[in-house]
């Protein structure tokens, strides 16, 4: 079972952790998105960092905070270790 915290905004914060392309795993706090589409936002060079693969990248697109490029990497992300 995943369990998670609220925030101070009343958000849903819960632990994931990234797996790096030689194995180190990096446990972070996420935030539980509702409209959950099998995506994760994460910064270019978090995912860089992370030796994740970059598979393609699509056209601009809206965003609640405004136009952006989203590029696409594959890697493995643990919702319950």
């Amino acid at each position: 079972m995943i369990e998670g915290k609220f925030s101070n905004q009343g958000e849903l914060i819960f632990e994931i952790d990234l797996v790096a392309s030689d194995g180190l795993v990096i446990t972070v706090d996420a935030l539980f998105d509702t409209g959950f589409t099998d995506w994760l936002a994460i910064n270019t060079q978090d995912a860089l960092s992370l030796g994740w693969e970059l598979v393609e990248s699509e056209e601009k697109r809206m965003t609640a905070q405004g136009e952006f490029q989203f590029y696409i990497y594959t890697g493995t992300v643990s919702l319950n270790s």
